[in-house]
């Protein structure tokens, strides 16, 4: 059997997000070691806070102090933890209603094992040594001797330097398997070539290959080369610098229909100022210099042909 391709993938960018009144006196509050949360019309105190409420859409601004102690409502054993997560070590997931609240807050508990976990027992916060604002200023939650439930009470929100945004990281890590069509098509991007393949029933040519054609839904299987040439469709001029990216701003992204393809890929644009890439522009594609450079071409480049007519590619458009 021929080898099955695969490879890690990760997908990851950072979220930056302002904060309203509410959430950033959440977050201000944990950096302080107090927990807020907001009181509904009917008188529920929703922790974690949320502008609105969530039943009646009416907008919710009265903060109330909760205490750092509640009970455990559900939990899940986690035996494994993944990177990123609270605790490098097997811990447990827990739904906690925190004192003087009415909904329940999800966090890591630190547990010798999940036979120290039940539902019903009595936890309080484990805050962190260093706070900045954030939801792991709770460092996790352990096991409280008390059963004591503490007290709650109205918070004017107020504290001096109110954090006023925040950068969530999001990542994704898995490891990808293409189909026949795709690792065809890497196999042939090793080789300096592009292919793809054409539909039995609309004969239109697509690159990359799915193994299947979009618009007629049926299977494709007879591979095309195309290009190496192509026509720039469209394109977009990029200013802002990608992490772990080695390649100065501006520079000119585009769509690329190669030669004998029905579908444009795209591409970077080099070799030309990024202010005279245009439409229609010709374009071939520019290889690593080495086979370990990549599987695929560095940038694509203008050919020095005129410029192809509109009305070869405004369908690709």
């Amino acid at each position: 059997m021929p080898e099955v391709l695969s490879a890690p993938l990760v997908v990851e960018f950072p979220f930056t997000r302002s904060l309203g009144p509410v959430q950033s006196a959440f977050l201000t509050g944990l950096r302080e070691r107090t927990v807020l949360g907001v009181k509904t019309a009917d008188g529920r105190v929703l922790v974690p806070p949320v502008e609105y409420d969530p039943a009646t859409a009416e907008e919710l601004r009265d903060l109330v102090e909760v205490a750092p102690t509640g009970t455990v409502t559900t939990w899940a054993w986690n035996p494994s933890p993944r990177r990123g997560q609270p605790l490098s070590r097997p811990f447990a997931w827990v739904l906690v209603k925190l004192d003087g609240a009415d909904t329940a807050l999800l966090h890591a508990l630190d547990a010798p094992g999940p036979d120290a976990v039940r539902t019903g027992m009595r936890v309080r916060v484990r805050w962190a040594p260093e706070r900045g604002g954030a939801i792991t200023d709770i460092a996790c939650f352990v096991p409280s001797e008390s059963d004591v439930a503490g007290q709650s009470g109205p918070h004017s929100g107020e504290f001096a330097d109110p954090v006023t945004g925040i950068v969530a990281p999001a990542r994704l890590d898995y490891t990808y398997s293409p189909g026949r069509a795709q690792a065809g098509y890497i196999e042939a991007l090793a080789e300096r070539r592009t292919v793809g393949e054409r539909c039995p029933s609309c004969r239109k040519v697509y690159v990359p290959p799915r193994g299947a054609c979009p618009t007629c839904g049926v299977a494709t299987d007879e591979r095309v080369e195309v290009g190496p040439a192509g026509t720039v469709t469209t394109y977009c001029i990029v200013n802002i610098k990608a992490k772990n990216l080695d390649i100065e701003v501006p520079y000119v992204y585009a769509h690329i229909a190669l030669d004998g393809a029905d579908l444009a890929l795209h591409g970077r644009i080099g070799g030309i100022p990024y202010d005279q890439v245009r439409m229609g522009l010709r374009v071939e594609p520019v290889w690593p210099e080495s086979s370990s450079g990549g599987r695929h071409p560095d940038h694509y480049r203008p050919t020095g042909e005129p410029d192809a007519d509109y009305d070869t590619y405004k369908e690709l458009i």
